[in-house]
């Protein structure tokens, strides 16, 4: 059977294609033409395929490649594009520089796979043929994401730098930071040295699941600088993804209590950074000193990550603190709440108004039982019914439910690798499968801003690690975001041609299944978030 022509192997699928005979020669003479507001997706065009192809695709005003901002092609949105590809020139044209972006990627991917990775002079060939084509692309949803762990596992701003640009080659384009939890606190804070000093470093790390016993006698420790931050926010930035934070409360707080004890509920309390896997149940106090607290953090976040959204974590939050405690007792009565546990949305509600006088929009894990203060973004995770119920609610609603978007879940039915996370098996075909749109009566998808999948990393310390827990199932997940619902079939056969590409780039993925299933028992409790 012959080959599949190129644009029939994109990943995402495109909108519209249409194939067209011929072919466009990329050779050591192509140059670019880009307005100053398309001279960004040019950058990017050049900086991705020169190392690889040897081409310098130099500016021109003449240039049989061209790259323009169309305010004409504003019903694409503000990530749409139309590419043309004839045999004398190719035209990308968006109504913004963020479409021109995506359309770059998928010229990226109309040339063979091995022009995506960097290679010896001798070896590079003089000529590069894209095959001929007509494409207008669409993307389904505007939040399509990655979150990655990095509390529980510190992974470097160069593993992050990786993982950026297989986000953008996928057009996916949120990069959720995981950056606080018992485990770690990762994000310096200048009004409170002590959060990296001390609590970026833990004794040792827990092996086996939470309710293990064995440890592994190791030191852990990492955290970034401010200046690598900023950094990773301007190259993701680059590259049309935003990096969005998150500094988790009311929980998960252990490493910010064992520098500064005096923002728990027991100030008197020595306590180590957390070396358990699991839910810790100490959290935040409620008294005046950690609501300055929560702000100085937020404001220094607000700083680096200029992202319209901030991620306050708020799930999990064990209560048994704040029922004990006087002084939480006495501000649940004083703010005229039913009981210390609303404490939880009061505290939410706090650091949310904080975030929304500045222009930001606070986000927060939605699970039963919790109901997240109005204004906020939530992440459904638990249950496909959460997200119903927060959108009822007036909540705008990013999927991430645990049985088609945790991506460190066993992806098939062998656990023994050292990445398999306790629950469900979530494969290849579970991630294609779970489309991200409530199926309830009364929702109002319309505030459903998309879908995203995590990585947390109890058991994916390495850089490898994130490979293969990620790749093929993120394709899946970002081939749904993007284009919606595609058959089994169509989608499979993309992926066997996108894995070329992923082998070109080195991307240390987990072997594609000939026959994916599903598990389809009962999901046992998901761990945490």
């Amino acid at each position: 059977m012959p080959s599949p022509r190129r644009e029939q192997t994109l990943l995402p699928r495109p909108t519209r294609f249409a194939p067209r005979s011929g072919h466009f020669t990329l050779d050591a003479a192509t140059t670019v033409r880009a307005a100053p507001e398309a001279e960004g997706a040019a950058d990017l065009l050049r900086t991705l395929l020169t190392p690889a192809t040897g081409l310098p695709l130099a500016p021109s005003t003449a240039g049989a490649v061209t790259l323009a901002v169309d305010p004409g092609l504003l019903g694409l949105g503000q990530e749409g594009y139309g590419l043309t590809v004839s045999p004398h020139s190719v035209l990308l044209r968006a109504a913004t520089p963020a479409g021109l972006l995506r359309g770059v990627q998928t010229l990226r991917q109309l040339l063979p796979p091995e022009a995506l990775a960097e290679r010896p002079a001798a070896a590079r060939p003089e000529r590069w043929e894209l095959p001929c084509t007509e494409i207008t692309d669409v993307p389904r949803h505007d939040w399509r994401g990655l979150m990655i762990d990095v509390a529980r596992h510190f992974h470097d701003a160069a593993a992050l730098r990786r993982q950026i640009d297989l986000l953008a080659l996928h057009k996916l384009n949120v990069l959720h930071l995981h950056l606080t939890d018992d485990q770690g606190w990762r994000m310096p804070v200048a009004a409170y040295p002590r959060l990296t000093t001390v609590g970026a470093h833990r004794a040792e790390s827990m092996v086996g699941p939470d309710g293990s016993t064995r440890f592994d006698g190791r030191p852990h420790g990492g955290a970034y600088t401010r200046a690598e931050l900023t950094g990773l926010v301007e190259y993701a930035a680059r590259r049309g993804v935003s990096v969005v934070p998150e500094i988790g409360m009311p929980g998960h707080v252990r490493a910010a209590l064992a520098a500064y004890p005096h923002l728990g509920n027991r100030p008197d309390r020595a306590l180590d950074v957390w070396t358990r896997w699991g839910v810790c149940d100490t959290v935040l106090g409620v008294h005046d000193e950690v609501l300055d607290f929560c702000r100085a953090v937020l404001a220094e976040v607000m700083e680096v990550f200029p992202a319209p959204y901030v991620h306050l974590g708020g799930d999990e939050c064990p209560t048994t603190e704040w029922e004990r405690s006087p002084a939480a007792r006495a501000r649940a009565a004083a703010e005229g709440l039913p009981a210390p546990a609303a404490l939880h949305g009061w505290l939410l509600g706090k650091a949310g108004a904080y975030l929304a006088e500045h222009g930001r929009r606070p986000v927060g894990w939605a699970e039963n039982g919790s109901r997240l203060p109005p204004g906020f973004t939530a992440m459904s995770w638990r249950e496909p019914a959460h997200a119903a119920d927060a959108l009822r609610r007036g909540h705008d609603v990013v999927l991430t439910h645990h049985r088609t978007t945790y991506l460190d879940y066993a992806q098939d039915h062998d656990r023994c690798g050292p990445t398999a996370q306790p629950g469900p098996v979530v494969d290849l075909r579970a991630v294609h499968g779970g489309d991200p749109e409530p199926h309830t009566r009364g929702a109002d998808g319309a505030r459903v801003l998309g879908t995203q999948a995590q990585i947390w990393t109890e058991f994916a310390p390495t850089a490898a690690d994130l490979d293969r827990l990620a790749y093929p199932r993120l394709c899946a997940l970002a081939d749904r975001a993007w284009t919606g619902p595609t058959t089994w079939p169509d989608f499979s056969d993309r992926l066997t041609a996108h894995t070329l590409r992923l082998d070109a780039l080195g991307v240390r993925r987990h072997p594609t299944p000939s026959a994916p299933r599903t598990d389809a028992a009962p999901a046992g409790t998901a761990p945490s978030a």
